[in-house]
């Protein structure tokens, strides 16, 4: 497995391996876990050579003190990889890839990004879309993975590389869950024993409020969650939103041929986690 710093280097070396051969490139911020580690599977499986950046970008986070808080495990992070047969790593510096100018380019991506988690983190997808473009230039990947646990995000980045013909596929991938059905996150690792035994309830939830949406309106399944989540005292419900799969649009009715998904983000003490189903 080769580890490298540079922009220069591991584009001189991605260009000498990559003739007549795929690449598979999981981009991540380290931190990793089984749900990136299945992601890699599936790369290698689909793919001749691939590549893994590690890289903790600040242009996504919205509060200073989750950047800094953001967990790093640069050695083990390294054992996973090498565990799964990774190729390569890119695990550049931010001035590496921003040089002195550290702030994000802004995007138009077409009202995907003011839906729910724009909604609440301000420049995010602006930050996600700079460094996947970045990231793409660098690699020049034949395909790029992502979990659906992000399912906005990944919309977001099918739509980035549409509007820019950027010559890359797109694979979107099943949430990878714990035994429990928590939707695996590096943030858990920061729940306390107590928030982590609550946790699996947020998926819990969403499981039920599927079966109400086979039976029932939108605007009645999103107030029954947000009372279900009113009797619990660990967790906070910072948003439930049932919306259409393609345009992340909210929804109040249901109409034929159209596909919809839940979307939740809980606060677990100082902890915000995220996670979705489809309906």
């Amino acid at each position: 497995m080769l580890v490298f710093a540079k922009i220069k280097s591991v584009k001189q070396k991605i260009s000498s391996l990559k003739k007549g051969t795929s690449v598979g490139f999981v981009p991540t911020m380290g931190a990793l876990h089984k749900g990136h580690l299945s992601l890699i599977k599936k790369a290698k499986k689909e793919n001749d050579l691939v590549v893994v950046s590690i890289f903790v970008n600040p242009t996504q986070f919205d509060k200073k003190e989750d950047l800094v808080n953001y967990p790093k495990t640069i050695d083990n992070d390294l054992e996973l990889l090498k565990s799964v047969s990774c190729d390569l790593v890119f695990m550049p510096s931010a001035e590496e890839i921003y040089s002195k100018n550290i702030k994000s380019e802004i995007f138009d991506f077409e009202g995907l990004e003011h839906q729910m988690e724009g909604k609440h983190r301000v420049g995010h997808f602006d930050g996600v879309g700079t460094i996947v473009k970045r990231l793409f230039e660098i690699v020049t990947p034949t395909k790029s993975y992502f979990g659906e646990k992000d399912f906005q995000q990944l919309q977001i980045i099918k739509k980035m590389v549409k509007k820019n013909n950027l010559p890359v596929e797109i694979i979107g991938c099943d949430i990878y869950r714990e035994t429990d059905g928590l939707a695996m996150s590096s943030r858990n690792v920061r729940l306390t024993k107590e928030h982590r035994k609550a946790a699996p309830f947020i998926f819990k939830t969403l499981k039920e409020a599927k079966l109400k949406f086979g039976i029932e309106n939108a605007v009645n399944v999103v107030q029954w969650v947000q009372n279900e989540f009113k009797k619990h005292p660990l967790l906070e419900l910072e948003y439930f939103e049932i919306a259409n799969e393609a345009t992340l649009q909210t929804i109040s009715t249901k109409e034929l041929k159209q596909k919809y998904r839940g979307f939740i983000a809980v606060f677990a003490g100082n902890i915000r986690l995220i996670d979705n189903i489809s309906l």
